[in-house]
């Protein structure tokens, strides 16, 4: 389903602060691979404390990631759901942030390498085990600095166009990674 909503860039310091910490980004994930959860229930699966998982629970609603859901919480008992918002979410220029702001990011960063090497490292496995869904391919081209900007653009088009939000996924959907990175092939 085509999703109208354009690219979204974390370029707030406090909001890459927020994604800078492992278990927060374990439990922003968990929350839009499987649904709404507790801070208990995702303790459990996490193998953290309910104190924990509050905490960071209210660390993530404070700058966004998440939003409660007053109809099933009651009590002490509070459900939590990934915010629906742009699905394409970029990153700021390290050179538009200031000092806090580019640690902050180069957290993020560094987080989301280990765990797209951690993804990598599944992918033998999950490709002899659930073809279906996991799909490989590698390229090499040459490409102007313009055509790779719209390439990119175009790549995210088609992620929009085919993948659907959690709440308007269709029976027999499921979550995906899916990844793209470019490096230039010149600098090796």
């Amino acid at each position: 389903m085509e999703d109208d909503a354009g690219p979204g860039t974390h370029d707030a310091p406090e909001r890459l602060k927020a994604l800078s910490h492992p278990l927060r980004r374990r439990m922003l994930h968990r929350l839009a691979a499987h649904g709404p959860a507790t801070s208990t229930t995702l303790g459990e699966v996490l193998g953290e404390s309910t104190g924990t998982t509050s905490y960071h629970l209210r660390q993530l609603e404070k700058y966004g990631f998440i939003e409660e859901i007053p109809e099933r919480s009651a009590g002490r008992e509070r459900w939590w759901r990934a915010v629906q918002g742009p699905r394409d979410r970029r990153l700021p220029a390290p050179e538009d942030l200031d000092p806090a702001g580019r640690a902050a990011l180069a957290e993020v960063v560094r987080l989301g390498h280990a765990e797209d090497m951690a993804l990598l490292s599944r992918l033998p496995e999950e490709y002899a085990r659930n073809r279906e869904w996991t799909r490989l391919s590698r390229g090499f081209t040459r490409m102007t600095e313009e055509g790779l900007a719209e390439f990119f653009e175009a790549y995210v088009r088609l992620l929009r166009e085919y993948g659907f939000g959690a709440d308007e996924a269709p029976p027999g959907a499921r979550p995906v990674h899916i990844r793209l990175f470019t490096l230039p092939a010149d600098e090796d």
